[in-house]
């Protein structure tokens, strides 16, 4: 479990981020969603420490993460796994040498441990077999399983996702999606998806927190959310199904 309580985040001593206080819960996917601009990628980064908050705290399982040294930090990092927007794989790696990178810098596991850890990765993202491919040799939605497997690679207990059908086709996203879920219920993480895509939320929203204008403007679940009086809310949704229906219609 992580809790965002009563952080606020500035820049210029302009508030980018007011007062949200959340809780996003273990074995569930909690799906943060918001226009650019809303806060919720700063939101994600104060979350995993690649920025400081400047009120407020962001809790660990009961451990306050802003408020520990360096080296504590360090600990809490080894159990967070990171499927960046654009998968951000090494382009000079193969797949192999991709998962097994977390690995070299946090563990002290023989080659062969590696090794046996990468396999059972790619295969639990049906990637086996392609172990000594490059990126460049994978498809969109390839690369995305792939940093999947490294981001499970240490066995984390939180998973952070920005953006993760960023670039991929309706079908591809749908397959993506599940995948973070099936993960997320199997290995019983606490995984934070940032996203702007109805599609996951409808999918995998199995708690979704929507952020406007650096407020947390609406929570509740994926069923509920269609049934919001949230005027905001409803807008976004409502830009959200018009610029989908748009893109198909261009398509066809």
């Amino acid at each position: 479990m992580i809790e965002v309580v009563h952080v606020s985040k500035y820049f210029d001593n302009e508030p980018v981020l007011k007062d949200i206080s959340v809780t996003f819960e273990r074995g569930k996917t909690n799906l943060v969603i918001g226009q650019s601009g809303s806060g919720k990628t700063v939101l994600l980064k104060c979350i995993v420490g690649l920025l400081d908050v400047d009120e407020g705290d962001i809790i660990y399982d009961e451990v306050i993460f802003n408020k520990l040294n360096f080296g504590d930090k360090k600990s809490i990092r080894k159990e967070i796994g990171m499927l960046f927007q654009g998968g951000a794989l090494f382009d000079s790696l193969t797949v192999e040498e991709n998962i097994i990178y977390p690995m070299d810098m946090f563990t002290s596991m023989t080659t062969e441990e590696k090794i046996e850890r990468a396999n059972f990765c790619l295969k639990r993202v049906n990637m086996v077999n392609s172990n000594h491919l490059y990126p460049a040799e994978l498809s969109g939605g390839m690369k995305k399983r792939v940093a999947i497997a490294r981001a499970i690679a240490l066995n984390p207990k939180y998973l952070f996702c920005d953006e993760p059908n960023s670039g991929l086709d309706p079908k591809t996203s749908i397959v993506i999606d599940n995948l973070i879920r099936e993960l997320t219920e199997e290995f019983n993480m606490t995984t934070i998806v940032n996203t702007h895509d109805m599609n996951s939320v409808m999918e995998i929203g199995s708690k979704v927190v929507f952020i406007a204008n650096g407020m947390k403007c609406w929570e509740g679940t994926n069923l509920e959310i269609l049934h919001s009086d949230n005027q905001v809310l409803n807008d976004f949704i409502f830009a959200n199904s018009l610029a989908r229906h748009v893109k198909n219609t261009m398509k066809n």
